[in-house]
């Protein structure tokens, strides 16, 4: 732990630093610098587990991941930007990122290291055509230059950055660095984007802003094979992703909803095809074995309004087709979720905030054959699957600030029916995170 506590420590000294370099005006005119360093430590206690397999959650463990960003961007012209992320990141999640559909923490990817590693994670540029008068004012962030923008714009972005840096955007819980933890808290379940195992891609989108409304329109590279480090050269394999997005003013507060829908095209195996190449083997159904040029679609719906200044309120739903793996992000093929946001003005803790959040997740018919049969899914597969049932989540956190830029963090996730599997479970997990930005 040594490593990543001294890796928080060094970033946080230097925020003073940059902070102070990049005062003057004409510096933040051209040039941007933001950081973040996020530790997340969890753990899960002992349940019962009556049967498991390759990619089943086991109990009594503990695990930790640290990440650290820099956000570099300069502006090329009063309306054309660029942006560099260089990453380092270290450490594991549960059972390395296996065991629950709804993975318990977004802080985990599909790549567990012991040693630090650097990686290169958003290189992008982004256009603005603005069609009237600038008013907007934006706050200087993250892959973000402070100044003003019209409400009737155009926005075009491409490069290698997340699909959900744009798509399937909550307020409330979208940033497992500040906000909820479990995947399908952040974002949808079924919303299976393109993504390499980091959860990046390359790509471009278009974006309308127009009054009330936002249209996008996406297009990017799937990765080479399921949950794969590498993305498919020259796009050969690729998704495209439209969303809607309209904002709603009610009983005086803010609100929106917006529906996602993706289209993903690439080799991917169907679940009916391995159970069948099963029956005549004898083995466990395997879907590299029967991938063929095939397509699988899916949406998701958002909504969310704040009742007060300080109450927040939000739904996500979501499908996608059940009979095709699942290729870049988790094996759910129908989702709900359910949630809350307060902040702590009520308790004198206006930079504090409670988070409450109830989700299911659900399967095909098919693929819980496959299952039962022993097949293995991105993220689970038990080796038998004889009760199966809904795999239904709550999760609660608290985040209290401790400052301006450091905030610490307690989750807690109980879990019924991990991986779908009746058999195992109730399951309690643990977090605390400490995340600092500038």
């Amino acid at each position: 732990m040594r490593q990543p506590v001294w890796a928080f420590i060094g970033l946080t000294l230097s925020m003073a630093v940059n902070t102070s370099v990049l005062a003057g005006e004409d510096a933040a005119k051209a040039f941007a610098l933001h950081g973040q360093g996020t530790w997340t430590d969890q753990s899960v206690g002992n349940f019962s587990s009556t049967a498991a397999g390759p990619n089943s959650l086991h109990p009594n463990q503990k695990r930790s991941t640290f990440d650290a960003t820099v956000y570099a961007g300069m502006r090329i012209s009063a309306d054309l930007e660029s942006w560099v992320n260089l990453e380092i990141d270290q450490g594991f999640g549960l059972d390395n990122t296996l065991g629950m559909a709804g993975f318990p923490s977004g802080e985990a990817y599909k790549v567990g290291r012991q040693r630090p590693y650097l990686r290169l994670q958003r290189v992008m540029i982004r256009k603005t055509f603005n069609l009237s008068q600038a008013t907007e004012s934006v706050e200087a962030d993250a892959n973000q230059f402070s100044g003003k923008r019209s409400s009737d714009r155009w926005v075009l972005t491409a490069g290698k950055f997340g699909v959900t840096d744009l798509f399937d955007v909550s307020q409330y819980a979208h940033d497992p660095r500040r906000d909820f933890l479990n995947w399908t808290a952040i974002d949808a379940g079924t919303f299976d984007y393109a993504a390499d195992a980091w959860g990046f891609t390359a790509g471009a989108a278009i974006e309308r802003y127009t009054d009330s409304w936002v249209g996008r329109l996406g297009l990017f590279d799937l990765s080479t094979t399921p949950n794969s480090t590498h993305l498919t050269p020259a796009m050969r394999q690729y998704q495209w992703i439209g969303e809607i997005e309209h904002h709603i003013h009610w009983t005086g507060h803010d609100g929106k909803w917006l529906l996602t829908v993706y289209d993903s095209h690439g080799q991917m195996g169907r679940l009916i095809s391995a159970i069948n190449a099963a029956g005549i083997t004898g083995l466990a159904p395997e879907l590299s074995q029967v991938r063929a040029r095939d397509r699988r679609l899916g949406f998701s719906g958002l909504i969310e309004q704040r009742i007060s200044p300080t109450f927040g309120a939000f739904l996500r739903i979501g499908r996608t087709d059940g009979r095709i793996e699942a290729y870049e992000f988790t094996d759910i093929d129908r989702s709900l979720e359910l949630g809350l946001s307060v902040s702590g003005t009520a308790w004198n803790r206006p930079l504090d905030t409670v988070g409450l959040a109830l989700m299911r997740n659900g399967i095909s018919p098919e693929r819980i054959r496959y299952l039962a049969l022993g097949g293995l899914g991105i993220l689970v597969g038990d080796g038998a699957l004889l009760h199966p049932g809904t795999e239904s989540i709550g999760e609660l956190y608290y985040a209290r600030s401790l400052g301006h830029s450091i905030t610490l963090t307690a989750d807690l996730q109980h879990v019924l029916n991990p991986a779908y599997n009746r058999d195992r479970g109730p399951v309690l997990i643990g977090a605390i995170r400490l995340h600092t930005q500038f």
